[in-house]
């Protein structure tokens, strides 16, 4: 009915054990070093590149956009990926038409090897261009005369035919893959001089409308300036180029191949046409490029051959951090490959709980305990994460709807901000916005009453007054798509589901909305999903909080002829999981259901190809890690004391301050909206998630747990060092604070020694503001009577003030205490020591790099 996701690969590359006295001093750096998101204090920083034209281009004098710079936001260190490529000096852009591709606009293609003839330079034979056949963006096209082809692309030129046909140009594609010749693929439809018409350069065997990364046209304001996204891909998403294919040094180093990223500057007309029309590959546009070379680390798995594979199972949300981990101590002697399956966590706990061999369970809630089960395992901190709600909605401005000038002048950029409510979420999650529903479906029951008179359910979010009341920058759009009447949610039962639900149910205006009571603009629930049982249809209350995002309402666009009805669920699709939603948020996929493919075998629906920057309209659940790695734009929660908080280093570290201990396991804990706590932390973001490693001491196999604790005693030291490199914690993540790390590692030494875990089930009183209670230690159930400092520990939650850019130098009231220098030394030592010795480790996952 859509097209099939692709199969996400997340690979490793080699790398030189970490020694000990370097960790002692990284582990030192990690208490006093954190950030926003957008400007982590990694490495990854210094890899950022501006080119200009008056320095890079050599027609710099007939340059269409003289003044141009542009920044690259990272150039080192990449993987499958987003960057953000802004500049300034440009000029007030002109939108592409169905006839032109607009005016003083840049695009933008990831090339893949550099030009034989110019060496240090891109090959524009190897750019990823042309598939989405737009004005001024193809690979190929008829000339005006012979006269206005250039030198340099007369290779690439087949003659005029007759008087009435010009001569025609198509720059062929060479693909970084090998033929059965020895030689390097090219896709070309000029061989010779003489044009192959049955070959397509701009959608072939390499790259399509569905798989290209390319920005065919990025506008900027009236200053001139402008700002978009870009989809890095490696050899796994493209094998025409090649990206991060490992090279072999003659001492054996492994590297990634390198590529380019190349902005290619348009103006106002090609030459030869008073419009842009010609492809930005020609000479006279491809002269003016500017150029970035791109590093890539290796993509494929080396580690030690004949290492024992452990198995680690449960929640998606920290499987970046593993991913980055891993390589470092993967090929110490002894050391063990982690293989890493994303699931249900509550499955992984349970098949954790046991006295026989099994992997261990990564998880954010306890076990749940029912009659005949007791929970027995040892929980360890590993990471703090988040849920966020990305979103990538470019502006479209209604004149007629009251839009300003300023309003219609900004048109195509993006939005960058977006507050929502629990209300608003809950919107998004029942099929409660009309076009969440198929358009020939019966809607009546979202009080539609036809196209002219839809009445009071709204479209989509972007034209809810309850929407607009706290987004006024939103007024005035005339955005319409099935994109932006719900989410892109994961299939599947996740503690990520349950927690947003939790956030959504603890609030009394959005309870009371599932209900059944309209709001205040007359938006009702649809019935399908309300908790009410005499308002839903089946009888039955929707029961929430749940651990699943249901498509509860049964309606059907009804079968016409040969062509196949049309559910909820055909009509706007389940994504794979959170790293997906991300994924396709950054390529403006919003899974919309495309026309009725008859000469399919089987028929089918397609997919509507992705939205190209300028015209996005996607929104996604996601999680803070992902939405960091695909550059994903978050939006601003209403937390429990009426502040609205964005997802950052900062506020992911409040959220976790503000939690408080679970109701059945001592050592677990959570962000709980209707406690104290939370409604006293005005910088925590309410959808802060802790990652545990459980596994049971009782387990029999002794090698099996002390491989379990020598992870978990890497996660929660070494591994928490903020940074883009290979061993980090990567961006998306809050270092956890001392006290979890102390947690973890009596937590690892109870699962080394195998003495059991004493389940108390019974919560512990709520820390109170001020009180003994909040600085007072905690008999862990992790830690063989050890004393394990809470996470909120000498933090007053009620406190007041402002979010921080970075966790450095004295800690606020607002946020957890990670940690000072003088503390965080003998911890660092002993990890030092530690990694010298410890059992190294891997996981293999399925992701995308």
């Amino acid at each position: 009915m859509h097209s099939t996701p692709r199969i996400r690969t997340r690979n490793t590359w080699a790398t030189s054990v970490v020694t000990g006295c370097l960790v002692a001093v990284l582990m030192g750096t990690a208490s006093i070093v954190g950030g926003a998101f957008a400007a982590p204090a990694s490495a990854d920083m210094s890899s950022a590149v501006t080119v200009t034209t008056a320095a890079h281009d050599a027609y710099s004098a007939s340059a269409p956009l003289p003044g141009l710079s542009v920044t690259v936001s990272q150039t080192r260190n990449l993987i499958s990926q987003g960057i953000v490529v802004s500049w300034t000096g440009g000029k007030k852009s002109t939108t592409p038409s169905g006839q032109t591709g607009g005016e003083n606009f840049l695009q933008i293609a990831q090339c893949g090897g550099d030009d034989p003839e110019n060496p240090g330079q891109p090959d524009r034979t190897t750019c990823q261009y042309g598939a989405f056949l737009t004005p001024g963006a193809k690979r190929d096209s008829s000339r005006a005369s012979a006269e206005v082809v250039a030198p340099e692309d007369a290779q690439y030129t087949a003659p005029a035919t007759g008087p009435f046909n010009g001569p025609y140009t198509s720059i062929p594609f060479t693909s970084a893959t090998v033929g059965d010749d020895g030689k390097r693929e090219v896709v070309a439809s000029v061989v010779n001089n003489k044009q192959v018409e049955s070959v397509n350069v701009n959608t072939n065997q390499f790259f399509t409308q569905n798989t290209s990364n390319e920005v065919s046209w990025a506008g900027s304001s009236a200053t001139g300036s402008g700002s978009t996204k870009f989809e890095m891909q490696t050899a796994v998403q493209s094998p025409g180029l090649g990206c991060g294919a490992p090279v072999t040094a003659s001492d054996g180093t492994v590297t990634g191949a390198p590529c380019w990223l190349v902005i290619i500057p348009r103006g106002t007309a090609d030459g030869g046409d008073a419009k842009i029309t010609q492809s930005g590959l020609f000479f006279d546009s491809w002269k003016h490029r500017l150029a970035v070379k791109l590093d890539f680390r290796p993509i494929g798995l080396r580690c030690a051959v004949g290492a024992a594979e452990r198995q680690i199972a449960g929640s998606e949300l920290v499987a970046g951090a593993v991913g980055s981990w891993q390589p470092t101590l993967c090929n110490a002697q002894g050391g063990s490959i982690y293989s890493i399956l994303t699931g249900s966590e509550s499955d992984a706990a349970m098949n954790a709980n046991r006295a026989v061999a099994a992997p261990m369970a990564l998880t954010s809630l306890p076990l749940i305990v029912s009659a005949g089960v007791t929970d027995s395992l040892a929980y360890a901190p590993i990471a703090v994460s988040g849920l966020a709600i990305g979103f990538a909605v470019d502006r479209e401005p209604s004149a007629a709807g009251g839009a300003s000038a300023d309003d219609l002048a900004r048109a195509r950029t993006s939005f960058t901000e977006m507050k929502l409510t629990p209300r608003l979420v809950a919107k998004l999650l029942t099929s409660s916005y009309i076009d969440s529903l198929p358009y020939g479906a019966d809607r009546s029951k979202l009080n539609y009453i036809s196209a002219k008179d839809p009445g009071r359910n709204p479209r989509n979010i972007t034209l809810d007054p309850d929407f607009l009341a706290i987004n006024p920058d939103w007024a005035n759009q005339a955005l319409v798509s099935p994109s932006l009447s719900d989410l892109l949610v994961p299939q599947g039962r996740s503690d990520a589901a349950t927690t947003l639900w939790n956030y959504i149910a603890t609030d009394a205006a959005a309870a009371a909305w599932l209900a059944g009571t309209p709001d205040k603009w007359g938006m009702i629930v649809n019935p399908w999903s309300s908790t009410n049982a005499t308002v839903n249809p089946a009888g039955v209350a929707l029961e929430v909080p749940r651990s699943d995002f249901p498509k509860a309402d049964p309606v059907e666009q009804p079968a016409d002829g040969s062509v196949a009805p049309i559910s909820s669920v055909t009509w706007r699709p389940f994504v794979n999981d959170l790293d997906s939603s991300a994924y396709r948020t950054l390529r403006g996929d919003g899974q919309v259901l495309g026309g009725w493919d008859s000469l399919a075998v089987p028929a089918k629906y397609t997919k509507t190809t992705r939205s190209l920057p300028g015209l996005q309209r996607v929104l996604g659940l996601t999680d803070t890690a992902s939405a960091a790695r695909y550059q994903v734009v978050t939006a601003s929660l209403l937390n429990p004391t009426g502040a609205y908080i964005a997802p950052s280093t900062a506020t992911l570290s409040a959220g976790a301050a503000a939690m408080t201990v679970s109701k059945t396991a001592s050592s677990v804990y959570g962000f709980d909206p209707t406690s104290s706590a939370a409604k006293g932390a005005p910088t925590a973001y309410p959808l802060t998630m802790p990652i545990y490693a459980a596994v049971s001491p009782a387990m029999g196999d002794a090698t099996l747990r002390t491989s379990y604790a020598d992870f978990i005693r890497y996660a929660a030291s070494v591994g928490q060092v903020p940074g883009a490199e290979i061993g980090q914690l990567p961006d998306g993540y809050a270092p956890l604070p001392t006290g979890w790390r102390e947690q973890a590692l009596a937590a690892a030494e109870k699962i080394q020694a195998g003495v059991p875990v004493i389940s108390d089930g019974v919560k512990s009183p709520e820390p109170l503001a001020g009180s003994a209670a909040t600085s007072a230690g905690v008999t862990s159930s992790a830690g063989s009577g050890s004393t394990v400092t809470p996470p909120g520990a000498a933090v007053d939650p009620k406190a007041a003030g402002n979010p921080v850019a970075a966790l450095a130098g004295n800690a606020t009231p607002a946020d957890p205490r990670i940690g000072s220098l003088g503390s965080t030394i003998p911890l660092s030592l002993f990890a030092g020591i530690l990694s010298a010795l410890l059992v190294p480790i891997i996981s293999r996952i399925r992701r995308r790099l």
